[in-house]
């Protein structure tokens, strides 16, 4: 099963906001733990060191890109920007040009599953199809591992090449 695209939402503000929904047959307290705890967090898109708390960042280094073909990222500090466990994670990303990378996790019970709803704020320039077929891979990654099943392909989601 992989992740549907991209809802893209604006507010009143102006600010668009690209949104993912997964069910995950998974409790609640799991799908928190494989998107908070550094090691779970490890089996599908990277680690963080440090102190976790609001207002505090967390030294995080992505992993994932490996599978991709690509390279384990420098760590960057990342932002927590709110966390109410087992429920919420607010956290910014540190991005090119000074614009980060807001990402809102809300996990909501669901039968005896849970609903993940991840959501990115668009920073200005950014269009939804810059990020969408990324994080449609990590949250199917994110299944898999919460399954223990094998990673999906990256080349099953990459977009096809511009010509």
């Amino acid at each position: 099963m992989t992740t549907p695209p991209a809802e893209v939402r604006t507010d009143p503000e102006g600010t668009t906001t690209a949104v993912w929904r997964r069910e995950y047959p998974d409790p609640v307290d799991d799908v928190w733990a494989a998107i908070t705890e550094s090691e779970r967090l490890g089996r599908w898109i990277g680690t963080w060191t440090g102190e976790p708390r609001v207002g505090g960042t967390v030294s995080f280094t992505l992993t994932g890109e490996v599978d991709a073909g690509g390279e384990v990222d420098e760590p960057a500090d990342v932002l927590i920007v709110a966390c109410d466990p087992p429920r919420r994670l607010v956290v910014e990303f540190p991005a090119p040009d000074d614009q980060a990378w807001l990402v809102d996790l809300t996990v909501e019970p669901q039968g005896a599953g849970a609903v993940l709803v991840f959501a990115q704020r668009l920073v200005p320039g950014m269009k939804v199809e810059d990020v969408d077929a990324g994080w449609r891979w990590y949250l199917d990654r994110l299944g898999a591992s919460l399954a223990g099943t094998p990673m999906p392909d990256w080349s099953d989601y990459a977009p096809e090449p511009a010509g």
